[in-house]
């Protein structure tokens, strides 16, 4: 088995498509085609369900995926390592993020390791944190800044960065937006807007008021930040966001809330029992991401 067909495997598994992943490895298709006819030999098992329009793995392919992309990780850090030795950081980082992380300026953070190493492509994707926490765990992503899941993760090691307390959003002519503060108990019979079941956002606020002993409906559900405070601010729900939103732009008031207050936390994410990548270890370096609760 070599390294080039560990390659080619994962790029036809993550297109789904041979003519697609020639083309992004430069390489002819009849070539990339035979390439991994020889390792299903060597393998002893069909790796892909193969069609007209696409291909599937097969529960042999899903497994060797895997570890295909732990074997590519570790080669490419590796040959990072080395880079670094030399001074010439390369390759590519791989960060995954929220849409709005308030104590922390993603735009920032990535500005100053780009400046300190050009010679690394950064990638960028946002998400959910199931979403992101999963691709770290996979080998997908090198590091993602997440909400804190509320127990540990098997296979990532998460590192808590900040915390902020939850608030009350509500439409400008909402009767609670004059209070002072609230209590969860005064949400009783409202309506809510949330982000979808199994974000960690909406976990925090579903804990919250199960403690309070409120059963609340979710009746609009969304999976972006701006559409949750459009909703709220067209009078069409309440909601429970982090304290930092009330320095966006839109129509929603805020409500502070009475103790005890929901906290919602982010945190650091990486694979646990894999070395970082060159690329990964300076950007953890960065001040921005040591930790600032305990």
């Amino acid at each position: 088995m070599e390294f080039r067909q560990l390659e080619y495997f994962v790029t036809v598994a993550e297109e789904r498509h041979f003519t697609r992943a020639a083309q992004r490895l430069h390489v002819a298709q009849s070539g990339l085609s035979a390439s991994i006819r020889t390792l299903e030999r060597e393998l002893g098992a069909e790796l892909f369900i193969r069609n007209t329009r696409n291909v599937e793995l097969t529960d042999a392919g899903r497994a060797l995926l895997v570890e295909a992309r732990h074997t590519l990780s570790d080669v490419a850090a590796a040959r990072e390592a080395v880079a670094a030795v030399r001074g010439l950081l390369s390759g590519r980082l791989v960060v995954g993020s929220l849409q709005c992380l308030g104590a922390l300026s993603v735009p920032d953070l990535l500005a100053r390791f780009h400046q300190a190493h050009p010679g690394v492509e950064i990638r960028l994707r946002q998400g959910g944190s199931p979403e992101l926490l999963a691709q770290v765990r996979a080998g997908d992503m090198d590091v993602a800044i997440v909400s804190e899941p509320p127990n540990d993760v098997p296979g990532l090691t998460l590192t808590p960065l900040a915390c902020e307390p939850m608030v009350l959003a509500c439409g400008p002519a909402h009767p609670l937006t004059d209070q002072p503060s609230i209590d969860l108990a005064e949400l009783k019979e409202e309506t809510f807007v949330d982000f979808h079941p199994g974000w960690i956002t909406r976990d925090v606020t579903d804990r919250a008021l199960a403690a309070s002993h409120i059963e609340r409906r979710v009746a609009l559900e969304v999976n972006d930040v701006h559409s949750l405070l459009n909703l709220v601010g067209a009078g069409l729900g309440v909601a429970l966001v982090p304290q930092s939103f009330t320095g966006k732009k839109t129509r929603a008031r805020f409500v502070p809330l009475r103790a005890p207050v929901p906290e919602w936390r982010i945190a650091l994410a990486v694979a646990a029992g894999r070395r970082p990548s060159a690329a990964a270890q300076a950007l953890l370096a960065d001040p921005a991401l040591r930790p600032a609760i305990r």
